[in-house]
């Protein structure tokens, strides 16, 4: 009835009502004054075309990914083989035979320049990185062509005009004043709720859109994130739209006003816009970092947008079939995780005998590394299938709390024994937090008797990186500390493979201190004695010791006669090209190293995967980006090829 007075509507001589989905039914015939029926003609009208215009967002949403899939689906990747996965636990003894090049057909050297220009042009971080933080081009040109599509929507459809109505009981010269600022604040408030569902799709972990795009959940974090900042934005104008409506062009004052905030679906609006605020103020990072920290973040952001949703359906019920599936989708993404988990963990056969759930007793080195933090390296063997390289696990310590998970890459090879086991290593640095009080644990344990912890697991997700990573495919890895769990096992992969002379195969690692090359000798012996046959080269770099004291190493596998080399036979000083000294520093100049690289590639195009701190990530998606050249690819060049996969979970 509120709602009906404030559109005074004369309910008593309507001959009838007339339903408009997602608002109040209206009377029809309209028996009050002309400006009051034109402007009704207009709130109805504006409502009805903009739920209209969320049904055309959506069905575009929609059909971008319904192509995007089948497309997928039609045109696969190229393998290099078939069940490769099978021989990896076998490596290949045979003589490498001569590389042999076919010419690119025509379609395929079209799709790899328009791929290698658009790389050229949108790879690089956007220059905007206090704003949007350490982002490409392309997802921030993303977030501009969703934000005109929304502006768009949110101004069409609508007649713009003012009227002034008389008022009952008062003075002819106190009049209302109405105008389109009051239809425009709904079309806003009704483009904030459609978007809330497709907030929480872009924040699922069992996300439907990589089942079907084949892009990993962390590549739309930064899109939930913004479509949030939106949805606040959004909020925010309707609101003061309403505000300005009520408190000021209505009369009386502040009869009018009174009346209208002490409404209750006007009350839960304002709760509503409060609790919007608080999860955006506590996904500030610099709150984050300083204040809440990750985990506390998280607990409350999802405590903070289930309460939000239910005072928005307290706000305006008629729309709640946009919030339902928002909450649907919230649930179902939680019960997937628990299914998952359950799937890895139950059934566990223990030495005891005993048949159910039970945590994977991991056995654990610790590195301590002073106010850097200590290093951890786990590894424990776990029935279950392979999972592909380059994804990872949510990994919980239920000795520190069962209730924080958090994820690490497998640095192992996913290969299942004649058991069914697959071995998993982890090497992590534990600065705060949870991994902090693992590491204290583990510490105190390794002082008596061997360390071991248990861990409880969640997963795989994300991507396969090397999907098809051909034969022809030159790679460079580049990775800065413990990042070298996320590309270790690309090399690991390439070294079981059959050997290509003609493929290039590079590593440059860059770590704190040289106890840090510690970490994965076993995995490093491996590509030394395996990598003699693929030419693979190694340059590690210590970037926190001085150079009197250390040297960067550069392990070259092969020299010119396909001898080995040994760690020690090499050793960089402070002139080599590749290197950047800055005081005690000596690291590796990303660009340098990809430029080189590229540069020196006979054919095929390259593949560069990376993994560091973000500042690394940057420099490498600038260089990259460099290197790519679409006309030069449309020639048959096909070295100007340069695709970057890095691990954008750094970027959380």
């Amino acid at each position: 009835m509120a709602l009906i007075q404030r559109h005074i509507q004369n309910m008593s001589e309507a001959d009838a009502l007339e339903p408009h989905w997602g608002y109040a039914d209206r009377a029809v015939p309209c028996t009050n004054d002309p400006g009051s029926c034109a402007y009704l003609d207009v709130v109805y009208s504006a409502h009805d075309r903009g739920m209209v215009y969320t049904g055309i967002f959506w069905l575009t949403l929609g059909g971008i990914v319904l192509v995007w899939a089948v497309g997928r689906r039609m045109f696969p990747p190229r393998e290099p083989h078939d069940d490769l996965i099978a021989q990896l636990s076998r490596p290949q003894q045979k003589e490498p035979e001569s590389a042999t090049t076919t010419p690119t057909p025509q379609p395929h050297r079209l799709w790899r320049a328009l791929a290698s220009s658009t790389r050229h042009h949108l790879l690089p971080t956007t220059p905007l990185r206090p704003l949007f933080g350490a982002t490409t081009r392309l997802q921030l040109l993303i977030l501009t062509i969703l934000t005109a599509y929304l502006t768009l929507w949110s101004f069409l459809g609508m007649a713009y005009h003012t009227w002034q109505t008389p008022i009952k009981n008062q003075p002819p010269h106190i009049v209302n004043t109405r105008t389109t600022l009051g239809p425009w604040a709904d079309r806003v408030g009704v483009l904030a709720y459609a978007l809330t569902p497709l907030s929480i799709l872009l924040a699922s972990r069992e996300s439907v859109l990589s089942l079907l795009t084949g892009v990993p959940y962390t590549s739309f974090l930064f899109l939930h994130k913004w479509t949030g900042y939106i949805i606040l934005a959004q909020t925010l104008l309707h609101t003061l739209g309403w505000v300005l409506v009520e408190a000021w062009l209505y009369q009386p004052q502040p009869a009018v006003w009174e009346a209208f905030a002490g409404q209750l679906y006007i009350v839960w609006g304002f709760v509503a816009l409060g609790l919007l605020v608080l999860l955006w103020v506590f996904s500030l990072r610099v709150v984050v970092e300083r204040v809440t920290g990750y985990e506390l973040f998280r607990k409350a952001h999802y405590v903070l947008a289930m309460v939000y949703i239910g005072a928005l359906i307290g706000h305006w019920q008629q729309l709640q079939c946009f919030l339902v599936p928002g909450l649907v989708l919230w649930g179902l993404d939680r019960a997937a995780r628990l299914v998952r988990m359950g799937l890895l963990h139950y059934g566990y056969w223990s030495e005891e005998g005993r048949w159910g759930f039970r945590a994977v007793q991991a056995r654990a080195r610790l590195w301590d590394d002073g106010e850097l933090g200590d290093v951890v390296r786990m590894d424990f063997d776990h029935v279950q299938a392979p999972w592909k390289v380059g994804q990872h696990f949510f990994l919980c310590f239920p000795e520190g709390s069962i209730w924080q998970s958090h994820p690490f890459t497998p640095l192992s090879l996913p290969v299942a024994d004649a058991a069914g086991k697959v071995r998993h290593s982890y090497v992590f640095r534990a600065k705060g937090g949870e991994t902090k009080k693992i590491a204290d644990v583990l510490a105190k344990m390794a002082a008596s008797t061997e360390a071991t912890t248990p861990v409880i697991l969640q997963g795989p997700y994300g991507e396969n990186i090397v999907e098809g990573l051909t034969q022809d495919v030159n790679v460079l890895c580049v990775a800065g500390g413990t990042g070298i769990s996320y590309v270790l096992p690309v090399l690991l992969r390439l070294v079981r493979e059959k050997p290509n002379p003609g493929r290039k195969m590079e590593l440059v690692w860059a770590v704190k201190r040289k106890q840090d090359l510690e970490w994965i000798k076993p995995e490093m012996e491996e590509l030394r004695r395996l990598g003699v046959a693929h030419g693979l080269q190694i340059r590690t770099f210590v970037t926190a010791e001085p150079l009197s004291a250390t040297t960067s190493k550069q392990i070259k596998v092969t020299d010119e006669k396909g001898r080995t080399e040994s760690e020690d036979d090499i050793e960089s000083v402070q002139g080599t090209p590749l290197s950047t000294q800055s005081g005690t520093e000596h690291r590796p100049d990303v660009t340098t190293a990809v430029d080189d690289f590229v540069g020196n590639v006979a054919h095929g195009p390259t593949r560069v995967f990376g993994s560091g701190p973000p500042g690394m990530v940057v420099e490498m998606r600038a260089a990259v980006a460099k290197c790519n050249s679409g006309a030069r690819v449309w020639k048959g060049e096909e070295r100007f090829d340069v695709r970057l996969v890095c691990d954008d979970r750094l970027e959380w």
